[in-house]
């Protein structure tokens, strides 16, 4: 006998009855997972089933776009502008790395690379490995 298993609830039955849970294997697959997950997500107030569902869902996607979708791995300046970017940071931030904001634009726009001194700043400020920003992957 499993422990710790509760018998289903009616609705959420109905859940998995109208749109069953399956691995995801392609991308027509994942776009109508992803479409059921926003139907319910825009019928607003959720139950405790709803969140349950929604959980299984979101894990199915997951773990289609961990096999199937690669991320780009960006590096130097591309990695530098992302990060940028993704922190809403703009050139006029990075001056106590390197003490000018004329000195960021330089090395933004590839006039310019930074010192070993300016990386180290760089990973520490973004809390990624300095390699990241190694002179060989500034192009």
């Amino acid at each position: 006998m499993t422990t710790g298993l509760k018998t289903p609830s009616s609705y959420y039955m109905e859940l998995i009855n109208a749109f069953p849970p399956r691995p995801i294997t392609n991308d027509a697959e994942l776009n109508a997972t992803q479409n059921q997950i926003n139907s319910i997500l825009d019928r607003g107030r959720l139950t405790q089933d709803d969140r349950d569902y929604l959980k299984v869902l979101g894990m199915l996607v997951y773990d289609y776009e961990e096999q199937c979708e690669q991320m780009p791995t960006l590096k130097g300046i591309k990695l530098l502008k992302a990060l940028m970017a993704e922190a809403n940071l703009e050139p006029k931030d990075l001056v106590p790395i390197f003490g000018d904001e004329s000195v960021v634009l330089e090395i933004l726009n590839h006039r310019s690379e930074p010192t070993d001194t300016q990386i180290q700043k760089l990973a520490l400020f973004f809390h990624i490995s300095p390699a990241s920003f190694a002179r060989d992957n500034l192009a």
